[in-house]
């Protein structure tokens, strides 16, 4: 099987790469700086450099990938967001930096992976629990909260849009032991990404559209 990972410089993405390669499968897996492109390289990937966040970087993903025919697509990019109760206005920088990495980011990225897939292909985006609108009862981390229930509707709208040529969804991993979790999360990474990549080898063209848990378990928008 040939799997791209978009974002595998370390914790959860680093986890599916280095999954998929000891299952013996082709990995091509992007990072941001030479150190996480060698660490890529260490686990038998094949690495590219690419930036969501950065125009020219996601503009040129397409032909670093371009008939890569990948059986899975992986959208690991994100970054966190100072937490805070209530309804917390950010300040403009922090807003640009978290919408323009966890939901402009993916809608670049998509489009041109669905491109490299082989047929039948698919893509699953990490999300977060923390963006569904109809599981939430309470308030706070606004900004995190509203950039993930953007980026469901991204997925949403990709699993309509390329309808036939991928089935595509959203997941929350879990609350994970990663630099973002913290290190008293739930569960550790391992456990996280094993249960995901149960997910998407089960996944059928009538889950396109859909938001997991990482065991499989249907989140409400």
């Amino acid at each position: 099987m040939k799997v791209l990972v978009i974002g595998a410089s370390r914790g959860i993405g680093h986890e599916f790469v280095r999954q998929y390669r000891e299952a013996g499968d082709a990995v091509t897996a992007s990072a941001r700086d030479d150190a996480g492109l060698e660490r890529l390289r260490r686990l038998g990937a094949t690495p590219i450099r690419l930036d969501v966040a950065d125009t020219a970087s996601a503009s040129g993903l397409a032909w670093q990938i371009d008939g890569g025919g990948f059986d899975v697509g992986i959208v690991n990019a994100g970054v966190s967001a100072a937490s805070g109760a209530g309804l917390t206005a950010p300040t403009e920088d922090d807003f640009d930096r978290v919408m323009r990495t966890n939901v402009l980011g993916p809608m670049r990225v998509i489009p041109q992976i669905v491109e490299a897939l082989a047929p039948g292909g698919r893509i699953a985006v990490l999300s977060s629990r923390m963006g569904s609108i109809g599981s939430r009862t309470s308030a706070g981390s606004s900004l995190y909260r509203a950039s993930k229930a953007a980026l469901n509707s991204v997925v949403k709208d990709a699993s309509l849009a390329f309808v036939g040529r991928a089935v595509c969804i959203s997941f929350h991993p879990g609350w994970v032991r990663t630099d973002m979790g913290g290190s008293g999360a739930d569960i550790d990474v391992a456990t996280s990404v094993s249960g995901m990549r149960r997910v998407i080898a089960g996944l059928v063209p009538g889950d396109s559209g859909g938001f997991f848990d990482y065991d499989g378990k249907v989140i409400p928008w």
